[in-house]
């Protein structure tokens, strides 16, 4: 009997080949897709696979995945699964899309060309904003750079405009943060293309030399949205709001006009800030602020195509 019970215990060989795995599983780092929004949610109840039933049951059991995850030491991102895409990939691959292993494979996918947010234990209502900006973050930079790439070469000059326009943009850019000198900078750029309003925000610190430091993909989709507006010679423009330790905010403002940035007047910057875009109607200007005009930018790009 006792050799009988001997024979159930697990080997040492066993358990050390268990404790192997388990370090080995932290290893490997783990995708989550995420429906974030009901109507998406509703999108998959189509299938039958799909066994939930209760969008918001969903991302408590989402929540309750993420956080057994971490606590086994798994490195976890989260990506937007997106039903139409999904659809597009399941008869692009001809997979069956009603098959969970699918699912999978297309969350792999969606990582892997699109956006991902790695889960640091912050609750599901403050990483799905995140999760959400920086999708539409990387969408707006997508639909900036296609329209650059497709307006081809200048009749004139044989020029590519949209690289040309880029250039300034950088300089354009470069001039911005030059000017507004140190403090925390925060830059709004607006652009309507035509099948949707382009904007990008950009975020900068510069200390007391003035050198801004900023953060490369914020930079590059900054300057490639703007560089659309100047190729395109949209009407958008440019705000910069800057905060110093005890000081107000300072707020300059800038049009896109004709390819280029032309300072906006005070009255301009502080009608700008203060009207409702929705209703047009007056709102109260903010505390604290100082509504200034746009300075002069150092533009190195004087030729314009036409």
């Amino acid at each position: 009997m006792e050799h009988a019970k001997n024979q159930n215990r697990p080997t040492r060989s066993a358990r050390s080949t268990t404790s192997t795995r388990r370090i080995l599983r932290r290893e490997v780092p783990s995708t989550v897709g995420l429906l974030t929004d009901a109507e998406d949610f509703e999108a998959m109840r189509a299938y039958r696979t799909f066994t939930f039933d209760d969008h918001k049951a969903y991302l408590r059991q989402v929540d309750h995945l993420l956080k057994t995850l971490s606590a086994e030491g798994i490195h976890t991102t989260v990506t937007l699964f997106d039903p139409e895409e999904f659809a597009d990939f399941c008869t692009t691959t001809r997979l069956d899309p009603d098959r969970p292993e699918t699912r999978a494979r297309f969350t792999a996918h969606a990582a892997a060309r699109g956006v991902c947010v790695p889960y640091t234990g912050e609750p599901l209502d403050r990483l799905i904003p995140v999760l959400v900006d920086e999708a539409l973050r990387q969408a707006t930079w997508d639909c900036a750079t296609l329209l650059l790439a497709d307006l081809g070469n200048c009749a004139d000059c044989g020029e590519d405009i949209g690289r040309e326009a880029f250039e300034r943009s950088s300089h354009l850019l470069v001039a911005l943060l030059k000017g507004a000198g140190r403090g925390t900078h925060h830059l709004v750029c607006s652009v309507p293309a035509e099948s949707e309003q382009l904007l990008s925000v950009l975020h900068a610190e510069a200390g007391p030399d003035g050198i801004p430091e900023l953060s490369d993909d914020e930079g590059a989709e900054f300057v490639t949205v703007l560089a659309a507006g100047i190729a395109l010679e949209s009407p958008g423009g440019v705000v910069l709001r800057t905060t110093r330790d005890g000081e107000s905010d300072r707020v300059h403002g800038w049009r896109l006009d004709r390819g280029g940035l032309t300072a906006l007047t005070e009255a301009e910057v502080f009608s700008a800030y203060c009207t409702d875009a929705m209703t047009g109607e007056p709102v109260s200007p903010e505390p604290g602020v100082d509504y200034c005009a746009g300075y002069a930018l150092d533009d190195p790009h004087t030729n314009r195509h036409p």
